[in-house]
């Protein structure tokens, strides 16, 4: 039987410590820059802002799972969350979402402003890339399929399409099947790959690969769902962040589409249908089971 919260433990600690170490002025030693020290307190601020690191988790775990060493898997898994975060930066905008706040702590917009805050996003985005292209443990095939499937998660077929279409379902009473669709890019594409960079890691076979994508893809619209619902019974002080904003923007959400009772049962069932699609890994896949159940019944 394994112990989650010993596991999870160790993964947020590894990845903390190397977020950290990559926006620090000591790994940018001889770079000259006159914006630089701005530049990564600003990208630093957003980095290091806790979260639940579940998508570096999943890099890490995955590769484990395959029979590779998680730690070889470090730079993607830190690659990912330079993305997940700048993601976050450019969402706070006031052009975007427009919110002050995110983890319980003011919008990097607040804090930097909203030139600095773009150019922090922009500067993640790219940093990610970097990262994952030297890591130094991975032959040149692994670090080029890294990059590549993490190129389209964020790019325009991707998150990015994702974060549009999001826009575009602002006042407008868009359909279920397409706040799925959304949701499969904005939030699930980069969930999705996470996984699939730490089986590329490990050396996984073909079926191994398809089995962590389907378990993302479930756990990914789960936690959207999740999410909706939370935006309507938390509040903001649990939250770290606004809520409500999702009816201030007259955006369809699960809940305003089935109601909080079905949201519910339909994030259970994508949850069930995660846990299932592990079959294929037998007891290594019990962190991942506990996870998909901590994911549903999560309060933040």
């Amino acid at each position: 039987m394994i112990d989650f919260e010993k596991r999870s433990a160790e993964y947020v600690e590894i990845i903390n410590k190397a977020v950290s170490e990559y926006v620090s002025e000591k790994s940018f030693g001889g770079r000259e820059s006159s914006g630089l020290e701005l530049m990564l307190k600003a990208m630093a601020y957003s980095l290091e802002n806790g979260g639940k690191r579940i998508r570096p988790m999943l890099t890490l775990e995955f590769c484990r799972v395959c029979g590779g060493d998680y730690m070889e898997a470090l730079p993607l898994a830190v690659g990912v969350e330079m993305i997940h975060t700048y993601s976050l930066i450019h969402d706070d905008l006031p052009c975007m979402d427009d919110d002050d706040m995110r983890r319980g702590k003011p919008s990097s917009h607040k804090v930097f402003g909203e030139a600095n805050a773009l150019l922090a996003g922009d500067s993640l985005l790219t940093l990610a890339f970097e990262t994952v292209l030297s890591a130094p443990n991975l032959s040149g095939e692994a670090k080029t399929k890294a990059g590549l499937e993490l190129a389209k998660a964020a790019g325009c077929s991707g998150m990015i399409a994702g974060q549009v279409m999001d826009l575009a379902n602002e006042g407008r009473a868009a359909s279920l099947d397409e706040v799925k669709a959304t949701d499969r890019r904005k939030t699930g594409k980069l969930i999705k790959v996470s996984a699939v960079l730490g089986c590329i890691a490990a050396g996984a076979d073909e079926e191994k690969i398809k089995a962590a994508e389907k378990y993302c893809e479930n756990i990914g619209l789960a936690f959207q769902i999740v999410d909706d619902i939370l935006d309507v019974t938390s509040d903001e002080e649990t939250l770290g962040k606004p809520i409500g904003s999702d009816s201030q923007n007259e955006k369809s959400t699960y809940v305003s589409l089935l109601g909080l009772e079905e949201s519910a049962r339909y994030a259970s069932e994508l949850t069930e249908n995660a846990k299932k699609s592990l079959e294929i890994f037998g007891s290594e896949g019990e962190f991942l089971i506990e996870l998909a159940d901590r994911l549903f019944d999560r309060k933040n």
